[in-house]
C-alpha cells in the first residue's frame, strides 16, 4: 500500500491518511470543505461547501496520479438531505459525463459542523 499525502488538500484531522493506493485503487478519505492552508471551513451553504469539497477531492485524485474520470464509486454525506439538489449540481460539474456509482445519505453530524463530505474510490492508471 502507498499512502497519498498532499498539501493541496487538507491534512488529516485524526489518525488516518488522506488516501491509500492499494491494488491499483485509490481509497480517498472523506473530504469536507476545509481550506488546505488555514484548516478552516469554507462556505456557509452546502453548495458553497461542496465547491471546496470537490476541489479537495480533485487534489487527492491528482496526488495519487488519477482524476475524476477514473472514480468508480463516490459516497456523499449530507447534514441535510434537503441540500441534495444544490450539492448534486456542484458534484455533476466535477464529473462531467463520467457517472461513477454513488450513494448519498443524510447523517446526524459531520466533522467540524460541515454540511457536506465526499469520499471516493478511484482507479489509478499504471498502479
Amino acid at each position: 500500500m502507498d499512502v497519498v499525502e498532499t498539501k493541496e488538500a487538507p491534512a488529516a484531522i485524526g489518525p488516518y491518511s488522506q488516501g491509500v493506493v492499494a491494488g491499483g485503487l485509490l481509497f480517498a478519505s472523506g473530504q469536507i470543505s476545509l481550506d488546505p492552508t488555514t484548516g478552516e471551513l469554507v462556505g456557509d451553504t452546502a453548495a458553497e461547501q461542496a465547491e471546496q469539497v470537490m476541489r479537495n477531492v480533485g487534489a487527492l485524485l491528482a496526488a495519487a496520479g488519477t482524476d475524476f474520470e477514473h472514480v468508480a464509486k463516490a459516497t456523499c454525506f449530507l447534514a441535510d438531505l434537503g441540500d441534495f439538489a444544490a450539492v448534486n449540481e456542484v458534484y455533476a460539474r466535477s464529473f462531467g459525463a463520467h457517472l461513477p456509482a454513488r450513494s448519498a445519505v443524510q447523517v446526524a453530524g459531520l466533522p467540524k459542523g460541515a454540511l457536506v463530505e465526499v469520499e471516493v474510490v478511484a482507479e489509478v492508471p499504471g498502479a
